[in-house]
């Protein structure tokens, strides 16, 4: 864990110093949001907040860090004593780890001063960033097995010792049932897994002595690992002799798949097991699997049992990073003794015009238990279930939907005050077992891997006032406050 509050862009300490001259370390609030969802899906799943709660906490200047500041040339002595004391003294409110979220609604909520905001920003996204990217990832891969066992064995594909061990975290969140990363075992309590090497097989003088030897030590979780030399003319083979002598012993074994056509080597194995009388030998397969790949493949009823997902699971595959973004939402009024009010950032794109506010955001449900929409409410409002009410599209002014709720719950929960964690830290397990349940809860047409629906994230129509007030202003003064 860092808790060098060096972790920060550079920008930010200058403006630090920039506010504490011109006496604006003043109260702020400030939103963290994504743009848009990731490898063209219909939902993310949000995970690291727990992590960086933690980190926050310890988030801290060192002398070693106020020396290093000070040979920079920059930083007045006077800041520097500033700095000396820093320690993060506001308020988090925040979604639950493992919720199911959507583009342009606010999964954190920052309340504090400007300057401790501002340097807070890319421990924020660097955490919240990957740890999603990562656990959205898993997600559909494992909705893709039709939820079923997958291992992440990323370790050695992923970028750095943090980003694995980052990684193993977030893939458990998203629903892998183990990890090969033996000390994300050890951290995190998740389950350890692993088969065999090829480099095992070609230390031995065949496959089956190979086999043989390892069974030999390992009876009770054996898997043979059949595609070294040839699957089917020679490794699958000798996997059933081995398999053999396992059986006299009372136990059973499984085999592992890592090249080749998956789709016609399964099938072909699941019959010669099956022909030798190894019906209930499990297969399991591996080498570069995808959620689109892996989609097909159970599509086809490839007869497989288990899968290990490595590279694209760890790093993200197709998609380089998550979209989450960091920005001002309200701001003091009159120094330090005033009140709140909006601030909104204006863009010649209009999904990148931010909105404005201090914000609840409130989760609709149908009938039947599943999601309807997520709305965007200043903090003051309620939606009470059975009101039926309009709500705005927050970027195209002429969409709208009206709805009467069977149920609405306010996502952003309070989870630091005054610097300090104010609930329980939840474990792994739990945020996992959130990320199902919030699965479950949303309509299929959203899970798709190709063409998902597009779920609804709205304005109140307070909401939506507040923010056609800032347009209008800017309209008439080009004033963008």
């Amino acid at each position: 864990m860092i808790t060098s509050a060096l972790f920060t862009d550079f920008y930010e300490l200058t403006m630090a110093q920039g506010f504490w001259k011109k006496n604006k370390d003043t109260p702020s609030v400030f939103d963290m949001f994504f743009r848009r969802q990731p490898f063209n899906g219909g939902f993310s799943v949000f995970a690291g907040i727990e992590p960086l709660i933690n980190t926050i906490e310890e988030f801290r200047f060192s002398e070693s860090d106020i020396e290093y500041l000070k040979s920079l040339g920059i930083f007045e002595d006077g800041f520097l004593d500033f700095l000396r004391g820093f320690k993060f003294s506001g308020d988090i409110w925040t979604m639950e780890e493992g919720s199911v979220v959507f583009p342009n609604e606010p999964l954190l909520r920052i309340h504090g001063s400007v300057i401790e905001c501002a340097i807070l920003e890319g421990l924020i996204l660097n955490t919240i960033n990957f740890q999603s990217l990562i656990a959205t990832k898993t997600a559909r891969i494992w909705l893709a097995t039709k939820k079923g066992s997958i291992m992440e064995f990323g370790m050695r594909r992923a970028q750095g010792c943090d980003g694995a061990m980052s990684a193993t975290r977030a893939a458990y969140i998203g629903g892998a049932a183990g990890t090969s990363n033996t000390l994300g075992g050890k951290i995190f309590g998740i389950p350890v897994m692993g088969t065999i090497a090829h480099s095992w097989v070609m230390s031995f003088p065949g496959e089956e002595e190979a086999f043989d030897a390892y069974a030999e030590i390992y009876p009770e979780n054996t898997c043979f690992l059949i595609d070294t030399y040839n699957t089917l003319e020679s490794g699958v083979k000798a996997a059933i002799e081995s398999g053999k002598k396992l059986a006299a012993r009372g136990y059973n074994f499984s085999v592992r798949l890592d090249s080749g056509d998956i789709q016609y080597l399964s099938a072909k194995v699941r019959e010669e097991l099956d022909r030798a009388g190894f019906t209930d030998a499990k297969i399991t397969v591996s080498n570069e699997l995808t959620e689109e790949i892996i989609e097909s493949l159970v599509n086809n009823h490839a007869p497989i049992d288990s899968w290990g997902v490595g590279t694209h699971m760890v790093t993200g595959g197709s998609e380089a990073s998550f979209t989450g973004v960091y920005k001002l939402a309200a701001r003091s009024e009159n120094g330090r003794g005033g009140g709140l009010i909006p601030a909104m950032k204006f863009s010649d794109n209009p999904e990148k015009t931010t909105n404005p506010g201090v914000k609840q955001v409130w989760r609709l449900y149908n009938a039947d238990g599943t999601f309807k929409a997520d709305i965007l409410a200043e903090e003051d409002e309620t939606i009470c279930p059975g009101e039926t009410r309009t709500f705005f599209h927050p970027s195209n002014d002429w969409k709208s939907f009206s709805f009467a709720a069977a149920e609405a719950e306010p996502l952003l929960k309070l989870k630091m005050k005054n610097g300090g964690r104010c609930q329980p830290e939840k474990t792994i397990a739990e945020s996992r077992r959130h990320m199902e349940e919030s699965l479950d809860k949303l309509d299929g047409s959203y899970k798709r891997i190709l063409n998902p629906h597009i779920y609804k994230v709205s304005l109140t129509e307070k909401l939506r006032g507040t923010k056609l007030a800032f347009l209008r202003s800017k309209t008439k003064t080009g004033d963008k406050k």
